[in-house]
């Protein structure tokens, strides 16, 4: 039995549709037999899973942030797929930690023996101290271990599907950021991490607690960014750089709690101080069809923008 949270959102459905379909789950030597997992998906409206899907999976209604709701899911499970969603309202310790917790208590009531976790680059670096919601991500990692289960930790980079937000400015020709122009970094599609999920799932034969980064393929400045856009969408899209400040202000200003939007800011700054170098490809997870941002720009950033 697996458990799946946040079965709706971009990383889930992903993993979801792999573990369904075993002929395109990715695993490092493709299996030769079919998927012989149970599904259960924690969910707080069902209606939002495709039907294909609500039919061949064990639905828990509720919140996994809820002790009684993943109670219900925990009993019984083999292994659990945990993914935060970051709520803006709260501080970043009670939008990790705080909601993780019950969740902890009940890995350890249930003995799952399993959980992998979506988290963040920069364990081990000069700046994962003060690095914000990338901080409060990996004192929840910690939380998850603490319980006794075999863990590993997606370490992600920043999401090909971030740009997705900013869909309207770069119709208009223009993204922003705060990281130097011609600072490189790896980011990462929310498809790889899906496939890095499915194939540690699937293949439960790692014990103990540990990270595993998802990459992408290569190191890219905000320039290249704007480059690559231009070149895929065929209209010019420039890099502008924003102030430390001047995010704060925007965030606050849009509803968010002010710690939580502080939490943002200082990963940002974090980030363009070399949180996210502190891992080698060598030691990444990686796999034949990783999307390139290329790739991605046309398949899925190009209809954003043309919307």
């Amino acid at each position: 039995m697996i458990v799946i949270t946040a079965p709706t959102g971009n990383i889930g459905s992903a993993l979801l549709t792999r573990l369904l379909d075993s002929d395109s789950t990715p695993t490092p030597t493709p299996s030769p037999t079919p998927l012989s997992e149970d599904l259960r998906v924690v969910v707080r409206d069902p209606a939002r899973l495709p039907d294909g899907v609500r039919e061949r999976v064990e639905v828990i209604t509720g919140s996994h942030g809820d002790p009684e709701t993943v109670d219900r899911a925990f009993a019984g499970a083999d292994a659990v797929f945990w993914l935060v969603p970051p709520d803006s309202s709260l501080t970043p310790e009670a939008a990790y930690s705080g909601f993780t917790r019950p969740a902890a208590k009940a890995l350890a009531t249930h003995g799952v023996g399993h959980v992998v976790g979506v988290s963040a680059l920069g364990r081990g670096t000069p700046v994962a101290d003060r690095a914000g919601l990338v901080t409060a991500s990996l004192s929840m990692d910690d939380l998850i271990a603490s319980s006794g289960v075999a863990y590993r930790a997606l370490a992600n980079p920043s999401f090909f599907e971030n740009f997705l937000e900013e869909a309207d400015s770069i119709r208009d020709g223009v993204f922003v950021d705060c990281l130097d122009p011609d600072r490189k970094a790896p980011l990462v599609a929310v498809a790889d991490i899906a496939a890095a999920a499915a194939s540690l799932l699937l293949d439960r034969s790692w014990t103990g607690v540990g990270s595993v980064p998802v990459l992408g393929p290569w190191d890219l400045s905000p320039n290249d960014l704007a480059r690559i856009m231009s070149e895929q969408l065929g209209r010019p899209v420039r890099y502008e750089r924003q102030s430390y400040d001047d995010l704060l202000a925007d965030l606050v200003g849009y509803g968010l709690d002010k710690e939580f939007a502080r939490g943002v800011v200082d990963m940002k700054r974090a980030k363009d101080e070399g949180l996210d170098a502190g891992a080698s490809r060598t030691d990444a997870y990686a796999h034949p069809a990783s999307t390139t941002f290329e790739e991605w720009c046309a398949q899925v950033l190009k209809p954003a923008v043309r919307a």
